[in-house]
């Protein structure tokens, strides 16, 4: 059944052009999504710059971590990618509200939706994903351990991570981006937009993991 259903539930739509391809996301509103029910501002830097990069995600496996309306994730498919998209269970209605209306039936077998909490449903998933994608998800420094702990149980050695992030207007980014990322993972700023930067991760391999 879709969400939609629910009486209470008024959806705001906005249209998005990225990479050739015209997006539609819905916002689901009148529910209890919180900040999962926008577009924010990283996200959408994060897509130009995947325009602008000319990226192209064929063949590559794709995770993507606090999808929320899945702009970004959605995009990534569109590009050809094989992509998960994962989120809190409870926004998981509005993601698949968007990935029917934006990803053609001939497409949509390359995305997945699933529930992953940070530090508990990590060890559910597998590791051998190519790229790991997360736009304005460090904005909650009580979740940033977990953050951390979900990327180092996911990602392996060779996996990509682009973090795109609002390094001024949410609490505790730039630090998370500057002094606990790096204790365990590459860190390169690659782009910025305003106050919003898009950073290259990769794990460390340490020495007692070799």
């Amino acid at each position: 059944m879709s969400s939609t259903d629910d009486s209470s539930l008024s959806l705001e739509e906005k249209q998005y052009e990225f990479c050739g391809h015209s997006l539609k996301i819905a916002m689901f509103r009148g529910t209890s999504l919180g900040v999962s029910a926008f577009v924010w501002g990283p996200g959408l830097v994060l897509c130009r710059y995947f325009e602008d990069e000319k990226f192209n995600f064929t063949g590559k496996k794709v995770l993507e971590l606090g999808s929320g309306t899945g702009i970004v994730g959605i995009l990534a498919v569109l590009l050809g990618g094989d992509v998960t998209m994962t989120d809190r269970a409870y926004v998981l209605k509005q993601i698949e509200h968007n990935v029917s209306a934006n990803i053609p039936v001939t497409s949509r077998h390359r995305s997945k939706i699933r529930a992953l909490a940070w530090g508990n449903d990590q060890n559910n998933f597998p590791t051998d994903f190519d790229i790991i994608l997360g736009s304005d998800i460090v904005y909650n420094p009580s979740q940033f351990l977990r953050l951390v702990m979900t990327l180092l149980n996911i990602a392996n050695e060779k996996t990509t991570i682009y973090l795109s992030s609002d390094v001024k207007y949410r609490e505790g980014a730039a630090n998370f981006h500057e002094e606990i990322l790096p204790t365990r993972f590459n860190c390169e700023l690659i782009h910025t937009s305003g106050s919003n930067c898009i950073y290259k991760v990769t794990k460390k391999v340490r020495r007692d993991e070799d």
